[in-house]
């Protein structure tokens, strides 16, 4: 019979755990204010399409490719968000066990001798040996109003949230490696024009100093050749120290050390990164955005431990209690007769806590509020993220086209002006002024693509990238 009452009152803690009602408020997402659509003018596919294009497929330099796959193995700091997030999981995990009565298995033997006369009346020391062998029931806690659930969905949604935050960090990082990779790029194609001119600029300083000695150069020729030699040689070191810095920089990325076995990596102009997609789609497109959904994870977190804070000013049913068997000696701990049972209820009720519990549901309110506002904020600036991203990608491509074709204006330029030197029509000031303003323009140009390709990766982070 007791056994029946026994497991008859686990099962009505369970049930009751598992049916509890909750005191938290109910959840309705925060209604955010901003502009349906972005303004742009290029074509783009559907919403569904863009969210679920992978990374693999956008990036299409095998290079590049490889770069980012080491990264997403080595690289540091998303190794401590994916630490963060392992983390956080195994605490939901804990909060989630008190949902379930947690039982134990004990055996263990007491003994003790009391001396003749101390505590009894007895002429002899008096001698107790007990075994003990029990299922023990671990103080729980019967769910009534939802507190325990209520926990565990804060734990739930914290979880999900830094999993959301491991995203961040993920697609952060296939952005800042793309981008590092195309400045590594940019800054190569510099430094071999660099390196050229400063050898045309040698050839240049040489011929004039042949030129002085036979007297066809005076001093003023060689004094303009010894100038842009050293401009010339000027610009090769700090266009050189760039690059090294920015390779440094890129190996940082993908931990500690630059792959060695990637395919060729291709010029910026080789790029084959679709430029056409992101536009024309409607702003709830960014409630995919990972830090956008983190925000509202710890929102529905701070919504459930309201629940909790109140749940406080009501009275709480903890069950303790265990069934097993008792005896004086080790052979008859199982014998018929032996069985033994507790059982423990604790019901507790606040009286007097000076405001303590009161003050705790404060502190739960606060910080929805708090949740409320930096979810709005996140959501906006995510929209003023995008924003910003298709106005600077539209304009870059506009301003790749001029550049390009200033670059063509100029080609043609020196083209003119090399026939007019070697046709004696032209010195060599003439020259080496077009040869800068050519290379200034090839620079030029090298920039405005690297912004586009780089503004194209980033937009691809801002709009929450794919799953891949």
């Amino acid at each position: 019979m007791t056994d029946r009452i026994r497991f008859s009152a686990v099962a009505l803690a369970a049930v009751c755990a598992l049916s509890a009602c909750s005191l938290a408020p109910n959840y309705k997402r925060p209604d955010v204010d901003f502009t349906q659509t972005w303004s742009a003018s290029t074509t783009a596919p559907g919403t569904a399409q863009l969210q679920d294009i992978p990374w693999e497929l956008l990036y299409t330099d095998a290079h590049l490719r490889g770069l980012i796959r080491a990264a997403i193995e080595s690289n540091h700091d998303l190794r401590i968000a994916m630490g963060r997030m392992e983390e956080v999981r195994a605490l939901w995990g804990v909060q989630r066990a008190d949902q379930l009565p947690s039982a134990n298995i004990s055996l263990g033997r007491t003994g003790s001798l009391t001396p003749a006369g101390v505590g009894n009346i007895s002429a002899t020391p008096v001698r107790i040996n007990r075994y003990d062998a029990n299922v023990n029931l671990v103080s729980f806690e019967v769910d009534f109003w939802g507190r325990v659930a209520d926990l565990t969905q804060a734990a739930k949604s914290n979880y999900q949230a830094s999993a959301e935050d491991q995203r961040v960090v993920h697609l952060g990082l296939v952005s800042d490696v793309a981008n590092g990779y195309y400045l590594v790029q940019d800054l190569a194609l510099r430094s071999q024009w660099a390196a050229q001119t400063a050898l045309g600029r040698q050839q240049w300083f040489d011929l004039t100093l042949r030129k002085q000695a036979l007297g066809a150069a005076s001093d003023v020729d060689v004094a303009a050749a010894q100038a842009a030699l050293s401009a010339a040689q000027s610009d090769q070191l700090t266009t050189d120290r760039a690059l090294q810095q920015a390779r440094n920089a890129l190996a940082l990325l993908v931990g500690g050390r630059l792959p060695a076995d990637l395919p060729d990596a291709l010029p910026l102009d080789a790029q084959n990164l679709s430029l056409a997609w992101g536009a024309n789609l409607p702003s709830d497109v960014l409630l995919r955005r990972p830090d956008v959904r983190a925000a509202e994870l710890r929102l529905i977190a701070a919504n459930a431990n309201i629940g909790v804070a109140r749940a406080a000013f009501l009275p709480r049913l903890q069950l303790t209690g265990g069934s097993g068997s008792a005896s004086n000696s080790l052979n008859g701990l199982f014998d018929s007769g032996s069985r033994s049972w507790s059982f423990v209820p604790t019901l507790q009720m606040p009286l007097f806590d000076w405001g303590r519990t009161t003050g705790n549901l404060d502190v739960a309110e606060a910080r929805k509020v708090q949740s409320v506002a930096a979810y709005e904020k996140t959501l906006q600036q995510a929209f003023r993220e995008v924003a910003d991203l298709l106005v600077a990608r539209e304009t870059l491509q506009q301003q790749l086209a001029s550049q390009t074709s200033w670059v063509q204006s100029q080609q043609q330029r020196l083209r003119v002006m090399d026939v007019r030197y070697e046709q004696g029509a032209a010195n060599q000031f003439d020259l080496l002024d077009v040869q800068r303003d050519c290379l200034n323009a090839q620079q030029a140009r090298m920039q405005v693509l690297r912004q586009l390709l780089g503004t194209t990766a980033q937009l691809y982070k801002a709009l929450g990238g794919g799953e891949g």
